[in-house]
């Protein structure tokens, strides 16, 4: 169970590196994507260190379990918060990045937390 959640681990950690990168950098189409749901650019690096702070808390984990579990879990809220900014917002276009990544963040949570 822990290589499954090592490999899951460390691609989510990527993933929202990358989506962080993204934000910080203010790419075109996440800028378009977000602001036209109601979220103001001032966020952008607020929620880029959230993401920042949970895939070095996924990678921490790997040897310290609580923190991978906490950082699991903020993703999940995380992204939960994601989803239904985009439901509440009817913004079905945008709703299956977040919704994907949801789930794959549920996924490490429950392989971290089975793998104690």
């Amino acid at each position: 169970m822990f290589i499954a959640y090592a490999v899951t681990g460390v691609l989510l950690a990527l993933l929202v590196v990358v989506s962080a990168r993204a934000k910080l950098t203010r790419d075109k189409r996440l800028v378009d994507g977000l602001t036209g749901i109601g979220v103001p650019l001032g966020m952008f690096p607020f929620l880029a260190v959230c993401e920042i702070a949970g895939a070095a808390g996924l990678l921490v984990g790997l040897w310290y379990a609580p923190l991978g579990i906490a950082a699991a879990i903020g993703l999940v809220l995380y992204f939960v918060g994601a989803v239904g900014t985009h439901l509440r917002k009817r913004d079905f276009k945008g709703l299956p990045p977040a919704l994907v990544i949801l789930i794959f963040a549920a996924v490490v949570l429950s392989l971290r937390a089975g793998s104690l």
